[in-house]
């Protein structure tokens, strides 16, 4: 594994686990009308500590893009898992709650699960699928998926529908991160007539708007502890079937190598969870009555 990809990772996941935690902090003040619409990223524009959030996710999409240029997307995607382990450091600096068993249980299981991935399936380039009917199979079931999620969302507003956007916009971001990929190898081929004559990145540009509004949402109708882990969990798993289905991203397939794979994403799962229900992590939204300026004029 190159220490460059590498460096670029867990920069870009840094940079995305601070972002969201302040994206959260100004997105849980927004009114509720704007739940699942462009009109809640316009009033969020209006909310410094937001931007600033944008501002962080947009340097870790960059870095993620650097990334997934110069390695594997099945290699990108579990390391940029790791972005709850930096939305965890600042809201347990903000909250002063200590890690406890939890956190360094949650902890370990993450970042093992990481390296037994990475270890046991030796994620590596190949030949990338030419057959459109399978790219388009595979991006159809993920965005499916996320349509579906959404629509069950919009019926469980306040109870399950948070977990539900957060699920269907990593799905989306999963996919995301897979045609920025073949963006960057046709901007690599071809310069930016290559890249703007495919289809890709406008592709990117809808899915992540798409996911930001997702996002948003989950966001604004509960604490943090119940968005940021589903989507954690649902991006590296959308980008590594993405990954392995079509872009000829390979790994090790004989019985003990599947094991661990298998172990390593579990694990990486269920860090995620123990660390995405840490008490560090903010409990509740704040009262929107107290932030005026955000109220539907």
């Amino acid at each position: 594994m190159s220490v460059l990809v590498l460096a670029l990772a867990v920069s870009a996941a840094c940079c995305l686990g601070f972002g969201f935690v302040l994206q959260q902090a100004a997105a849980q003040r927004a009114p509720l009308g704007d739940f699942l619409s462009p009109r809640l990223l316009l009033d969020l524009m209006r909310v410094p500590t937001w931007l600033g959030g944008i501002a962080l996710m947009v340097a870790g999409m960059v870095l993620g893009a650097l990334a997934l240029g110069r390695g594997e997307v099945s290699l990108v995607e579990p390391l940029l898992a790791t972005n709850l382990l930096f939305a965890l450091a600042l809201s347990r600096r903000r909250t002063r709650q200590p890690l406890g068993r939890q956190g360094w249980t949650g902890l370990s299981l993450l970042a093992g699960g990481v390296t037994a991935f990475i270890v046991a399936g030796e994620p590596r380039g190949g030949t990338a699928v030419t057959n459109p009917l399978r790219h388009w199979l595979i991006i159809g079931v993920m965005v499916g998926l996320a349509l579906l999620l959404t629509t069950y969302a919009k019926r469980s507003r306040l109870s399950a529908g948070p977990v539900l956007l957060a699920l269907a916009a990593g799905l989306l971001y999963g996919v995301q991160d897979a045609l920025t990929r073949v963006s960057g190898e046709r901007f690599a081929d071809g310069g930016f007539t290559e890249l703007l004559t495919g289809w890709q990145p406008y592709g990117v540009l809808v899915l992540g708007v798409t996911g930001l509004v997702l996002v948003q949402s989950a966001f604004e109708t509960a604490p943090l502890r119940m968005s940021l882990p589903a989507l954690t969990a649902a991006q590296p798993l959308a980008g590594i079937a993405c990954g392995v289905g079509f872009l000829g991203d390979r790994l090790h397939t004989d019985t003990g190598a599947l094991a661990w794979e298998a172990a390593g994403l579990a694990a990486i799962v269920a860090g995620i969870v123990l660390l995405g229900l840490h008490p560090a992590m903010p409990r509740g939204t704040a009262p929107r009555e107290q932030v005026p300026d955000l109220q539907p004029r």
